[in-house]
Formats: C-alpha cells, structure tokens, sequence
C-alpha cells in the first residue's frame, strides 16, 4: 500500500515514514504541498491514503485537499494539524479530510486512523489476500501455498510481498515493470531500471526451492501477470 506524506516539519515526518514502513507501506514523502499535488497527478502512482499536513509552503492542507477534490479524486485524507479547535476541525473535513488527527500524537494512533480509513476506501486491501492455492498472509509476511490439502508458508522480504500484494491486486492484468517499479518503489530509492526483474528472479528461485509453481508470468515486452489459471 502506497502512501502519500505531505509534512514539512522533518523530524516529524522522518518518524511517521520510519513507523509507516515499518509497517509494510511504501511512502512519498514531500515538504510542499505544490509538489504534493504533482505527485497526486502523476500516472505512476496510485496512492491508499494521503496524510497532508495543514500548514505547508506552497499550497496548504486545506487547499491541497479542495484540489484533489474538485477534480473528483476519492482518495482518503487524514489531516494532520496543531489547530484542534472545533472550527478548524470543520474547516479541514469541510475543504475535503476524511479524518483529521491533532498533534501532538502517538503513532498507535496514527496507524489506528490510517487502517480505519482503509476500511471505508473501495481501495481497502483484506489482510489475508487469496487468489486460486495462494495466501498472502499480511501479519505474518508471508504467502501461504496449498496443494493437496497441505499449506506450506513461505517467507517473503518485504520487497518480495509488495510485489506479490500488487500482482494479486490486478489478477490476470499485465502490468508493466517500470509500472511495478514505480508503484513499489518510494521516489527517493531511485532504484535500477533492471530491479524488478531481479526481485522476480529471487522469487521464483524461492518458490523453487519450495517446490512450488509460479503464478506470476512474464509477457515479454508488455511486463508481468499474476495469473489465476494454476
């Protein structure tokens, strides 16, 4: 699940990515809120959640969030603000936050929102994701294999499961590398063009190793599919 952070203040928005990825989502994190909205538009990513701080150079929370708005975009907002008076509170819902979270505050909490916002999105993600004999087993990163009424667990990086969550997400779709890499991959890690490949290289050679078939094919020249015939 991709996040997008939008919080100039540094040492509060290093700790939220830490915490985020720490907990398996991919982050973007950006200090303005102008490039914030270039992000939103980019036909690269697609973001779970937005977490947009009020107070920003560029544009504001507020009018970032009245933005993605008038363009129609759903995606879940959580708001993050030192304002909490009960009109500030209506002001950010009222230009466009599904939820809005006071500092200072605890990353329990934090997490909390976020999965409850999950929970009302369409873009909500199950935590166990099934397709055919496969399980991807979110609280233990892992995917579950069943055949002949026997399940072997198979541990994954949390490269390897990123990729498999995305994949399962779009059955039978081709999706294309550089799409995959993108999507996977936070913008500061500039990865290698060739990086998707070698990450799909190391998977099938430990699905191998377990003696398991690969359900993700390559189209050679289109990119990679999940697919839900085995």
């Amino acid at each position: 699940m991709r996040v997008l952070l939008v919080e100039d203040e540094e040492d509060l928005g290093r700790a939220i990515k830490q915490v985020l990825v720490s907990e398996k989502y991919v982050v973007d994190w950006v200090p303005d809120g102008r490039e914030a909205w270039h992000y939103l538009e980019s036909q690269w990513t697609d973001y779970t959640v937005a977490i947009i701080d009020w107070m920003l150079p560029g544009l504001s929370g507020l009018e970032l969030c009245q933005q993605l708005r008038s363009h129609h975009n759903p995606l879940p907002v959580l708001m993050l603000t030192a304002l909490g008076q009960p009109e500030n509170r209506v002001a950010g819902l009222d230009a466009g936050a599904d939820d809005y979270l006071v500092k200072p505050f605890v990353m329990a909490e934090l997490l909390a929102r976020l999965r409850a916002l999950q929970r009302r999105s369409p873009q909500f993600h199950p935590q166990n994701l099934t397709l055919g004999a496969f399980t991807l087993d979110y609280a233990n990163n892992a995917l579950q294999v069943t055949a002949d009424q026997t399940v072997q667990i198979i541990p994954l990086t949390i490269k390897e499961f990123q990729i498999l969550a995305y994949l399962m997400r779009n059955p039978d779709r081709i999706i294309p590398g550089s799409k995959i890499r993108h999507q996977i991959w936070d913008l500061e890690e500039e990865p290698m063009s060739n990086v998707v490949a070698a990450q799909m290289r190391l998977l099938r050679r430990k699905l191998a190793n377990h003696h398991c078939l690969c359900p993700i094919e390559t189209i050679p020249g289109q990119g990679y599919r999940f697919t839900t015939a085995l």
